[in-house]
């Protein structure tokens, strides 16, 4: 976002960063073998391409690494506030005001906001029966305790998602032992990593050209899969025997096998990449328990399915707080509603970018906003270009306000009513709903596809680049509207 409004010749701006550093997810996920499932030369920024990636797939020091660069070629370092949450953030007639606490505790005034948060920040813990029973240290994933010693330490992994996927082989090469609590198998499909050689990279540095055709490969399969994520059936059938085929050509014992295969349509949960998750379950370091983690009794962990295990530790790999945004209580409207109030039954947007009721707030990796075959990166993307083309237009549209700043941008609640019905529509039959599975991408309150983009890439930039204004409200009508509620 920052990047796309210095590029558009727009300086009046700060970042807020709750954290010590850029870098989101992955300054904050730390445990072994953490690495990213969208391929390195994809989930770089377009314009800032990286030809020293170590390999297809990017560590998660590496992008962490990366962010750092980016923000420094951005100039971007004399706009960061580092250690610096956002508190709340107050909708004040005419402006926004945002309560600021960590090591710059205040008062920022902003014309416009916008919450780049992440969706996957906030590690979400399960309710279990007994957990302070527990004699062992506990945490969760993303907040990984690295004074935990792990060669010749027995560890309790609860969960079998993407992080689980990934550390509980990193665990086992590291000497420890492993009891893997399963309540849901996932479709895995092979990764097919490999380290890129330093010629390569030499190449990648000396060829942009070759680097941008690499990229264009690259999405150009990630939309590919978009079929089979969403229900085509000849692409999800065809996809489901590739991940059977990994499985049987991994896994020999037909009881551990039949354990690990899902139950649920191709496609429902998010598709796993891996090469050593099944060698590591199958080898003699890892118990796997086919059921979840019901409470603590005694020290021992229980399990759903009766069983007690023994554990010095306990990782919970549980995921995050997706579909309910933390940062959704911060914010308060116009109307003193908040963000979480408005989005109650399930986030909503416009474009998956604006919010009725929220003027001049613009939400990036929001509502309808993630991705299940492609990279999230090209969302965000999109959606900051957006958001600079709306700002043109709050400008083009109130030519009068030379003196001040233009009538505030409030999205239409009809805008918000017809891009809902149109993800409804476009979700309704695809596995995410109607696969048999539960998934972090539906809000369990209202059954709705919240998370996920139900189409291309390709058409989300075409949807936004279509937008022509009308789904804000007329200047004269926001003016008519802010005199009857005494604004300036």
């Amino acid at each position: 976002m920052a990047g796309a409004l210095r590029r558009a010749g727009r300086e009046s701006f700060v970042l807020l960063e709750r954290g010590s550093s850029v870098g989101g997810t992955w300054r904050d996920n730390t445990y072994p073998g953490v690495a990213c499932d969208v391929p390195s030369h994809l989930y770089g920024l377009a314009r800032h391409p990286w030809p020293d990636w170590s390999g297809r797939f990017a560590r998660g020091d590496e992008i962490h690494r990366y962010l750092r660069h980016v923000a420094d070629a951005e100039g971007l370092r004399d706009r960061l506030l580092l250690d610096t949450p956002m508190l709340s953030a107050r909708w004040s007639g005419d402006h926004w005001t945002i309560g600021t606490g960590g090591a710059r505790p205040g008062t920022v005034h902003a014309n416009r906001i916008v919450l780049a948060c992440g969706r996957l920040t906030e590690p979400r813990i399960p309710d279990l029966a007994g957990l302070e029973g527990f004699a062992g240290p506990i945490f969760h994933s993303a907040r990984w305790d690295h004074t935990v010693p792990l060669a010749g330490t027995r560890i309790a992994v609860v969960g079998t998602g993407a992080s689980a996927v990934q550390l509980v082989p990193e665990l086992v090469r590291r000497g420890a032992e492993v009891v893997l609590f399963q309540r849901t198998p996932a479709w895995i499909v092979p990764r097919e990593d490999r380290a890129y050689t330093a010629a390569e990279r030499r190449r990648f540095a000396g060829e942009p050209d070759e680097l941008a055709d690499l990229r264009r490969t690259l999405f150009d399969e990630g939309e590919a899969r978009f079929a089979s994520r969403s229900g085509d059936p000849e692409a999800a059938a065809a996809a489901e025997e590739t991940a059977r085929a990994h499985l049987r050509r991994q896994i020999a014992d037909p009881a551990l096998r039949e354990a690990l295969t899902p139950r649920y349509a191709f496609g429902c949960k998010r598709v796993l990449l891996s090469d050593d998750f099944y060698p590591a379950v199958a080898s003699d370091a890892v118990t796997l328990e086919a059921s979840a983690l019901a409470g603590v009794e005694d020290g021992e962990l229980v399990a759903a399915s009766g069983t007690r295990h023994r554990a010095d530790a306990l990782v919970l790999a549980t995921g995050f707080a997706a579909s309910r945004q933390p940062y959704a209580d911060l914010v308060v409207g116009e109307d003193g509603t908040t963000l979480a109030e408005h989005w109650s039954a399930g986030m909503t947007s416009y474009g998956s970018t604006a919010v009725p009721g929220f003027p001049d707030l613009f939400v990036l990796n929001g509502p309808n906003a993630s991705l299940g075959h492609n990279s999230s990166v090209l969302m965000a993307e999109a959606q900051a270009d957006y958001v600079v083309r709306a700002l043109d237009l709050a400008e083009a549209r109130d030519p009068a306000a030379a003196d001040r700043r233009p009538a505030p941008l409030r999205v239409a609640p009809e805008a918000e009513e017809a891009y809902t019905a149109r993800i409804d529509a476009a979700a309704a039959s695809t596995p995410w709903l109607r696969g048999g599975c539960d998934n972090w991408y539906v809000d369990g309150r209202s059954g709705r596809l919240t998370l996920l983009w139900p189409g291309t890439v390709r058409a989300f930039r075409s949807m936004l680049d279509e937008s022509d204004g009308s789904e804000f409200l007329p200047v004269e009508a926001i003016r008519d509207a802010s005199r009857a509620r005494g604004e300036s």
